[in-house]
């Protein structure tokens, strides 16, 4: 398994790169902010939502797909993302 953190801001962040194996990602957000999620075109506004919560949040990347996130303009927030070492 690879963790990291990652601050997260208005600025679209790479939190998970491309792979030809599909699998699970675990995000953890550590404030009380909201992190969006999606594509390399994620945006506040048509993002998935993820506040704090007790446990991990799971999302299923299918292979050779990426992932991103971002926050609302003038917020930073930190996640923790956890996932397969698959290389």
């Amino acid at each position: 398994m690879i963790s990291k953190n990652y601050s997260i801001t208005d600025t679209r962040t790479l939190v998970i790169p491309g792979d030809n194996i599909p699998r699970d990602v675990y995000l953890q957000i550590l404030g009380n902010s909201t992190v969006y999620v999606g594509g390399e075109d994620v945006t506040s506004s048509n993002g998935i939502p993820y506040e704090k919560n007790s446990s991990p949040h799971t999302v299923f990347l299918p292979a050779n797909e990426t992932l991103y996130a971002v926050c609302a303009t003038a917020v930073t927030e930190s996640l923790r993302v956890l996932t397969s070492d698959l290389d």
